[in-house]
């Protein structure tokens, strides 16, 4: 895949779409996490988005889906300026192939959760103040869980395109912060319509 990431010598003045965004080398991607703008937990909520990590380390999960909701649970330990979220499977086919959730039994299933709210500059994981946490370092994410471990920044590429976001996933290993790959999110369906 790396090989035909795509290069431009203006990630800033070009407009792109998910697929477009899927292809473009770490160091324009860093400056459009930089240039971008905070989403509104708010407006996640209820929405799943199709997913796409871009980075070689995560070769074996590419598509994925991340889906959004309101704290329904007090044990959700959201805060009021955050929501919840969650993961699901998604069929690894061709990168033009459209997103296919896995089903388990007859129903999608759900896995690694976080929470998600704007980044606190009083906590570790603050590199990106223009973005939202998601921290998987939550009660309904066991500590077995790899993804426990988990750290994604997340911001709105566009200020006028709610439905397009870039993140950054990190992974916490004793104190540190692992880069692991930038992904890319487009809204997709309301939670519970596959």
């Amino acid at each position: 895949m790396s090989s035909a990431r795509l290069a431009t010598a203006t990630p800033l003045h070009t407009r792109y779409d998910h697929r477009s965004l899927c292809l473009l080398d770490d160091r324009f991607l860093e400056e459009l996490m930089q240039a971008g703008t905070m989403p509104d937990p708010r407006e996640l909520e209820g929405w799943e988005f199709n997913g796409f990590n871009t980075g070689d380390l995560a070769f074996a999960i590419r598509k994925f889906r991340k889906g959004f909701y309101a704290a329904s649970d007090p044990s959700d330990e959201i805060s009021d300026d955050g929501c919840g979220g969650y993961n699901v499977n998604i069929v690894q086919n061709g990168f033009l192939e459209d997103w296919q959730a896995v089903i388990k039994k007859g129903t999608v299933q759900k896995h690694s959760y976080y929470r998600a709210y704007p980044v606190r500059y009083d906590e570790t994981d603050n590199l990106y103040p223009n973005s939202i946490l998601l921290n998987y370092g939550c009660p309904r994410t066991p500590k077995w869980n790899p993804a426990s471990g988990l750290r994604d920044y997340l911001v709105q590429v566009y200020p006028d395109n709610p439905d397009l976001l870039l993140g950054k996933a990190y992974f916490a290993l004793a104190g540190k912060r692992i880069f692991v790959s930038f992904f890319v999110l487009e809204r997709s369906n309301r939670d519970g319509e596959v």
